[in-house]
């Protein structure tokens, strides 16, 4: 059945190797067994995860020896040196190393070696000091699995929440303008068709929140939910999908409304992430939707401030690696004919 795909190990980026991801990793192998976590392997430079940590590693150079290793060894698939390196210090080599360890593991799931893709975090600012031209590594991820950087939808999942930002890192001025239609048709229709494919939900049911306080109080306060989101609502119905809103977003999150949902869309980022943060800042999940590949992330940055000081938890890597098995193990299941 799907055990073929599920015992496949997951491919993790280490990020930045300056950063705090070589040291979540080697923990979240050192804490595998309490959280029941398939095997992994780590991909990046083995040095740097040496430097921080001082448990068992083996490097590998394919996923069998990853199997093969993992209950004794965090395997490391290593890259090229990244040069010398300072905790919290990125360098171009640092960044040059990055983006191997994004390239090979997104190679690695796409052939299917790998059952799902987990990226530790990089810096932006260094990757294009090295001429890196995307937004950030979803963009890139898409691009390299022919999709549209559109049609990559973010997703936040916790425990008790899932949140869509349909705007994601422009500035907040910019929202009105970039908030139409045919986004919100667009990315509903992929967060619908991912609920099923991804967490099993047959009939998923979406919530959207307004831009403005108060939902624009009837257009005395903002009339983007009268020209723009109702009618997107109301298409979206008409074809099938089941969505409320929009709603005050002072009241959505609120949890006798916000359980009502499978997720909820928010027009722009902070809307979305602030609310999600305060509920599941150690647990929460960003993965990415529209993707022919299971792609998660966990949610926090490099952390440069407190590499290399042991510091650094392991819980959203943690989530991040138990969630990618369980969105691998859905679609597997879902790919299985019926008897």
């Amino acid at each position: 059945m799907s055990d073929g795909l599920t015992r496949r190990p997951i491919a993790v980026t280490m990020g930045d190797p300056a950063g705090v991801g070589p040291e979540v990793a080697a923990r979240a192998w050192a804490a595998r067994r309490d959280h029941a976590l398939p095997p992994f392997v780590a991909i990046g430079d083995a040095a740097t995860v040496g430097a921080v940590w001082n448990g068992p590693l083996v490097r590998v150079g394919s996923m069998d020896e990853v199997a093969a290793t993992f209950a004794d060894a965090l395997p490391v698939w290593h890259l090229e040196d990244s040069g010398p390196l300072t905790p919290g210090e990125p360098t171009a080599a640092g960044a040059a190393c990055a983006l191997h360890a994004l390239e090979t593991g997104i190679g690695l799931t796409r052939n299917q070696a790998s059952a799902a893709l987990v990226t530790g975090p990089v810096s932006k600012h260094a990757l294009q000091g090295i001429g890196y031209t995307h937004p950030g590594q979803t963009e890139f991820i898409a691009e390299r699995c022919g999709v549209t950087a559109t049609n990559a939808v973010m997703m936040l999942a916790g425990p008790s929440l899932r949140v869509v930002p349909l705007t994601v890192h422009i500035p907040l001025a910019e929202v009105p303008e970039r908030l139409t239609g045919e986004l919100i048709v667009a990315k509903a229709r992929i967060v619908a068709r991912g609920l099923k494919r991804d967490f099993g939900i047959e009939a998923p049911r979406l919530a959207i929140a307004g831009m403005n306080p108060h939902a624009g109080e009837s257009g005395r306060l903002g009339d983007e939910e009268i020209r723009i989101i109702a009618p997107a609502v109301a298409q979206l119905v008409a074809d099938g999908i089941a969505i409320d809103g929009p709603f005050a977003a002072d009241a959505l999150f609120a949890p006798g409304i916000r359980d009502q949902y499978d997720a909820l869309l928010c027009p722009y980022h902070d809307q979305a992430l602030a609310p999600f943060k305060a509920l599941h800042f150690h647990d929460g999940v960003n993965l990415t939707l529209g993707l022919p590949i299971v792609r998660t992330s966990p949610d926090h940055g490099t952390a440069f401030n407190i590499a290399g000081s042991g510091r650094a938890d392991p819980g959203p890597t943690i989530a991040a690696i138990a969630m990618a098995a369980k969105l691998a193990a859905s679609r597997a299941r879902r790919c299985v004919p019926a008897a």
